[in-house]
């Protein structure tokens, strides 16, 4: 398989992550939706990233897709298989994912534009406080097992620590000081375990902004 992408993207950066943990063999090309579009609009005609291309040439083009497709070839999916686990975790990454996407659109807000728009601003802003807010919420209240020995989500690592620790990496890094962490305190608590992690470390770049 190839992972097209850098991993400043926290979308590239879960994809990366989930082949590490598995043990998947994969190249990696990081390549830039900007500095290198011609090359990556041959594989994936919306121009973005993460692109994985599939050992038999097919290519898929949302990161979503491609974790539900590493999953199924496992024996133990991140996502778990089973209800009500599997709804629970996709809804805190898909919560995580979101926080990441607006952190993504505000940065090209501030970037791109020469005047920026005050209510496009706040607007993102307030939804990345909420989001955080509510996943720091629903962490806080989960059941804790005590033979735990990981602060993971579900009492072990899955899908919904990795969005989330990708997204909490990417926001800390595109928007310094955006994030209170001292008002976070298990999200804080819980990203620092993750980026202790191996995998984590191995599918990391600092955020470059494009140009």
């Amino acid at each position: 398989m190839i992972l097209i992408g850098q991993y400043d993207s926290p979308f590239v950066r879960r994809v990366g992550i989930a082949l590490t943990l598995y043990g998947m063999a994969f190249e990696h090309r990081p390549w830039s939706s900007f500095g290198d579009a011609d090359r990556l609009r041959a594989f994936n005609p919306l121009t973005r990233v993460p692109t994985l291309v599939l050992d038999d040439g097919f290519v898929l083009v949302d990161s979503h897709m491609m974790l539900d497709y590493l999953d199924g070839l496992v024996d133990a999916p991140l996502f778990p298989r089973s209800e009500p686990e599997r709804h629970r975790v996709l809804k805190v990454a898909a919560l995580a994912c979101g926080l990441a996407d607006k952190a993504v659109s505000l940065f090209y807000e501030r970037a791109m534009h020469a005047t920026i728009s005050p209510s496009f601003d706040a607007r993102c802003r307030n939804q990345i406080g909420a989001v955080l807010a509510a996943l720091e919420h629903d962490f806080a209240s989960r059941p804790v097992s005590r033979h735990e020995s990981r602060p993971y989500w579900f009492g072990h690592l899955s899908h919904a620590d990795i969005a989330v620790g990708c997204a909490w990496r990417f926001v800390n890094e595109a928007h310094p000081g955006l994030i209170d962490p001292a008002s976070l305190p298990n999200l804080h608590r819980l990203t620092a375990e993750l980026e202790a992690l191996p995998a984590f470390q191995a599918n990391y770049q600092a955020f470059l902004p494009p140009t």
